[in-house]
């Protein structure tokens, strides 16, 4: 098959698509979607079947016909070691096409191909096909065919540059950001899963062309083990990894108030160019995680703020382990992107059934005790105060 150049997913987009409004008041958003995407995106160990759920909510509510839909295309290999390692890459493509458990060696260890992240048949491809999603999402930012890029089936954060990790193969963000970089000189990450955005924060822990923020769960054991507040960036990079570790039980309205409060010190301090977040659902209230009260009134609100500043945004999923509240979110952040309104009732659809037993679409909070004090709360916005002081944006 003869290589395509650089520009073939910009012109299979504007060949499939009707022409840009520019002079439209409405947001133009871009929605990544394939049937073959959704496909690969439903055989990913953890999150089996997830993905025709959101798309199936999104659906029930007609929003797709109030975006742009966008075919993606699978990553190249050559694109994947933009940031990946040859030998991570030649290790997983060489497993994936392996059917036996021999295949499970000292190799796959090392590269962290065992337990949360098997090397199944076909996942070199399957990974490749997500990495691809997020990276057309970029180009289509970059194009400036929208001012809003959707992919659900993104958001797999925890992927190193060497290896797999928490049921992350290819690290999509990472790659996205590296093309957003082409073309933008500052680039702003923010990741809302529950789980800190380690594999990001990592790659990009020494440079100041990146600015992560991460809000998360941070306790003794709990995954990745990693986001501590004093965890700041190295080199050139130091005061450009922000940490917002948080404690069981965290409410909305305390959520969106330390993040609009952390958001507009990172914006002002950076002055960044696009924005990327991450938009796990793992944090709500009846996720088997069991950590945060969120609804995703939360995420709602965090969004609309972003929103707010009006510059590129490319919005990915994440973590999310009770399928229907996941679904909810996903389709409610649909809705805010494309200026919607939705009716509390679930529409009748294919996955209708696993919405019951109220078949609305808003949560309930949880009830867990929340163990953030107000006082543990201002610690962390004084220090990161402190911290962004030292960020420039010239």
């Amino acid at each position: 098959m003869a290589r395509r150049g650089k520009d073939s997913v910009l012109t299979e987009i504007t060949n499939k698509n009707c022409p840009v409004d520019k002079k439209s008041d409405l947001r133009r958003v871009v929605y990544v979607y394939s049937d073959d995407l959704i496909a690969v995106c439903d055989q990913l160990p953890k999150v089996q079947c997830r993905a025709r759920m959101v798309h199936s909510l999104i659906s029930a509510y007609d929003l797709s016909r109030c975006m742009r839909c966008v075919s993606p295309r699978p990553a190249r290999e050559d694109e994947v070691t933009l940031f990946h390692s040859s030998d991570y890459v030649d290790c997983l493509k060489r497993l994936s096409a392996i059917e036996d458990d021999e295949k499970y060696d000292e190799e796959a260890e090392e590269f962290g191909l065992s337990y949360d992240c098997p090397a199944y048949p076909g996942v070199f491809e399957h990974a490749c096909v997500l990495a691809g999603a997020t990276m057309t999402a970029a180009t289509c930012l970059m194009s400036d065919l929208c001012d809003v890029a959707v992919n659900w089936c993104g958001g797999w954060h925890h992927a190193k540059r060497h290896e797999a990790s928490g049921f992350c193969y290819f690290n999509d963000i990472v790659l996205g950001i590296l093309k957003l970089r082409q073309k933008y000189e500052r680039v702003l990450y923010v990741d809302l899963d529950l789980h800190h955005g380690d594999g990001v924060e990592d790659a990009f822990c020494a440079t100041n062309k990146v600015m992560t923020v991460s809000f998360h769960k941070y306790s003794p054991g709990f995954f990745p083990g990693t986001g501590r507040l004093t965890d700041t960036g190295m080199g050139t990079g130091r005061y450009y990894s922000v940490n917002v570790p948080l404690k069981d039980g965290i409410t909305d309205a305390q959520f969106v108030s330390v993040f609009t409060r952390v958001m507009e010190l990172a914006r002002v301090s950076y002055a960044p160019g696009v924005l990327v977040c991450q938009c796990g659902a793992d944090g709500l209230t009846g996720d088997p995680m069991e950590a945060f009260n969120l609804t995703p009134s939360a995420h709602s609100q965090c969004l609309q703020y972003l929103l707010s500043w009006n510059i590129p945004l490319l919005l990915v999923g994440g973590g999310g382990y009770n399928f229907a509240n996941t679904a909810r979110c996903w389709t409610v952040l649909t809705s805010v992107v494309t200026g919607q309104q939705l009716r509390s009732e679930i529409p009748e659809h294919e996955a209708f059934t696993e919405y019951g037993p109220d078949f609305e679409l808003e949560l309930q909070a949880g009830n867990k005790i929340n163990r953030n004090t107000n006082e543990y709360i201002e610690g962390i916005l004084q220090q990161v105060k402190e911290n962004l002081s030292h960020v420039s944006c010239g």
